[in-house]
């Protein structure tokens, strides 16, 4: 199903908390807000470190995302994710304020979680949401929007982020094409009941067989480091019409991009 009026989206979403904690893991049977007060907004982000001192990472941090990615960089090598994403998915699928997201259904297990194993390495997905314009630009250019997948470790805590960049192409793709449509709840954190099949959007990017990867951070305040992301080469192409639904569904939500210090890519 195509979920064109998939949101609505509230005049004071700046107001809400960045990136989602995905902390509406109990399965939805009834409307629940997320959001949060913040002290900071996406458009003045190369401040953030002045606004509180909890922040300071934000400022003075050395492995700061996102960062400006390239071919000049080459591709990696090293840290070749390997994804055990079998079967659908359960969880709530929300808007987290400043675009779609999605929370996987949790009782007390991580390990339980559709996972990821890297090196000697396993993380677990709490969840997945898109920010748009992209975080990260490729050779220059930014994609329209950008979906992370959110990992954590087994005891729950951000360890890594697979990341895929989102741009119109000429058909619908298959995961889209899953999502339900919200209904017209003028909460704009309604959770909505989802099964999800994850497989066609890793398939879109050919499970990450091409990737940059780097040591980095969170995107929003605290700007928490020893976050290792994973960018695919490949970019996941939506229908036109999906692409607008995102969009409309979205509000600005990307950090300025940082310099890059000891981000050790593709190391």
């Amino acid at each position: 199903m195509l979920f064109q009026s998939l949101f609505i989206v509230a005049p004071f979403v700046a107001s809400v908390l960045g990136c989602p904690q995905h902390t509406n893991n109990k399965r939805a049977t009834e409307p629940g807000s997320n959001s949060t007060k913040s002290d900071w907004a996406y458009e003045a982000s190369f401040n953030w470190g002045k606004l509180n001192p909890n922040y300071a990472r934000c400022q003075m941090g050395t492995q700061q995302s996102p960062i400006a990615l390239s071919l000049s960089n080459g591709l990696s090598l090293n840290h070749v994710p390997k994804f055990n994403f079998n079967g659908s998915i359960e969880g709530n699928f929300y808007n987290w304020g400043y675009g779609p997201a999605f929370t996987v259904a949790h009782d007390s297990d991580w390990t339980t979680h559709p996972s990821v194993t890297y090196d000697d390495t396993t993380v677990y997905m709490k969840g997945w949401h898109i920010h748009s314009p992209a975080d990260h630009s490729v050779g220059g250019v930014r994609s329209k929007a950008e979906l992370h997948m959110v990992m954590v470790d087994a005891t729950g805590h951000e360890k890594a982020v697979m990341a895929v960049r989102l741009d119109p192409g000429n058909a619908n793709n298959t995961f889209f094409e899953q999502l339900p449509k919200m209904i017209n709840f003028n909460d704009m954190n309604t959770n909505v009941p989802a099964t999800l099949d994850f497989e066609p959007a890793l398939a879109s990017v050919l499970f990450f067989n091409e990737f940059w990867t780097y040591q980095g951070s969170l995107t929003s305040p605290p700007c928490s480091e020893g976050i290792r992301w994973f960018m695919a080469r490949q970019i996941l192409f939506t229908g036109v019409e999906q692409m607008q639904a995102i969009l409309g569904a979205s509000t600005y939500s990307a950090r300025a991009e940082q310099e890059v210090w000891q981000h050790r890519i593709n190391q």
